[in-house]
């Protein structure tokens, strides 16, 4: 009976100490993305960047239940040559219009009824380009090169 006992701690300790290490492992391994680099900054920080780097913003506004919405971020934000261009010449947000504190005000500011809807702002917080719906690396890049 005690060898018993013995024995399913034994294997109890074993297997919550590998369990252990297998969820601390991914934290400490490298991870190397392509693709966008979308900041955490809030609107006005971004604005305030913007105005300081001359950039424009590009904010994706998006929700949780959009299917379009997590196959974007899948497949065309996550493009290398996507992720060239938009980290070299915006401040990339992403932006949840239903969850994220600035999500409502952007969301009635530049009248976002659709998602995606992904916008291009200046440093004065004015539209410069808007495009609804999910969009594929070659219209995003065709659209993106048109906005100077």
């Amino acid at each position: 009976m005690k060898f018993t006992v013995m024995l399913l701690l034994g294997l109890s300790f074993l297997v919550f100490s590998f369990n252990s290490a297998e969820k601390t492992a991914p934290e400490t391994e490298t991870v190397t993305v392509s693709g966008i680099k979308f900041s955490k900054l809030t609107f006005q920080k971004a604005i305030k960047q913007a105005q300081a780097t001359g950039k424009l913003i590009f904010i994706d506004v998006h929700t949780s239940w959009c299917g379009p919405c997590k196959e974007m971020a899948k497949t065309t934000f996550s493009d290398t040559e996507v992720g060239n261009v938009f980290n070299g010449r915006f401040i990339n947000l992403k932006i949840d219009a239903e969850q994220d504190a600035d999500g409502p005000m952007i969301s009635k500011a530049y009248t976002v009824t659709a998602y995606p809807t992904l916008l291009f702002v200046n440093g004065e917080g004015k539209m410069v380009k808007k495009l609804v719906g999910k969009q594929s690396k070659e219209k995003l890049l065709a659209a993106v090169s048109t906005i100077k």
